[in-house]
């Protein structure tokens, strides 16, 4: 049982404000039941098939976000039941999103990924892009989209400076496009950054929502 073990030890790290999102890449079924059998119902997959298999495996109030690159052709696969995608980052995969949400009749939560790392192999927008997102007609005349917050991920490293300087430019990300997209939206709230080897500083950075795997399967 080290794997409850060890998720019950971050649980009581993390302050009740911060949402932990447990990530099952590479993880099994029998694994994520363990998680489960806690009590806790937030995971994270980054591929389209994993996510489709293991839910096919689980029950069925498990909350799935999705935590990957995510291509267009691939949303209506799971446009059914995906609980929040957090990797919008593009107009396209925004417009493919709310096509396939009218399709199922849903409306979907949509975190915008945006780009803060040094490494040029991460996705995400910049903020110009982000806002040219958030001015276009195109957005404006979505009704099957919830924009709830924001997504990223910091640069790998061991130099906890950089990883700090990057967590603040997404928060600085997040209160600008608050104030000049969601003002009146109490729905724009996510701030998604911190995962295994970072979340202690994400939380100090004010992050709502973590991802972590590694820290609890394989530490």
């Amino acid at each position: 049982m080290a794997i409850v073990e060890n998720f019950q030890k971050l649980k009581g790290e993390i302050p009740d404000s911060v949402k932990v999102i447990v990530v099952t890449k590479t993880v099994n079924a029998d694994e994520i039941l363990l998680i489960y059998s806690t009590g806790h119902k937030k995971f994270g997959e980054n591929k389209v098939q994993e996510i489709i298999t293991k839910r096919s495996l689980l029950p069925a109030d498990i909350e799935w976000h999705f935590i990957g690159h995510l291509q267009s052709n691939k949303v209506k696969y799971i446009a059914s039941f995906i609980h929040l995608i957090q990797s919008i980052d593009s107009l396209r995969l925004l417009k493919e999103v709310n096509k396939e949400a009218i399709r199922n009749n849903r409306v979907l939560q949509c975190l915008l990924q945006f780009h803060i790392a040094s490494e040029e192999t991460k996705f995400g927008l910049n903020l110009f892009e982000g806002r040219a997102i958030l001015d276009s007609e195109e957005y404006k005349a979505m009704r099957n989209i919830r924009i709830t917050g924001i997504m990223g991920m910091a640069t790998y490293t061991n130099n906890e400076l950089v990883i700090r300087s990057e967590f603040k430019t997404l928060k600085n990300y997040f209160e600008i496009l608050k104030n000049d997209y969601f003002s009146l939206s109490d729905e724009f709230c996510e701030i998604s950054m911190g995962m295994s080897s970072d979340y202690h500083l994400a939380i100090e950075e004010g992050t709502t929502m973590i991802r972590i795997g590694s820290a609890i399967f394989r530490p």
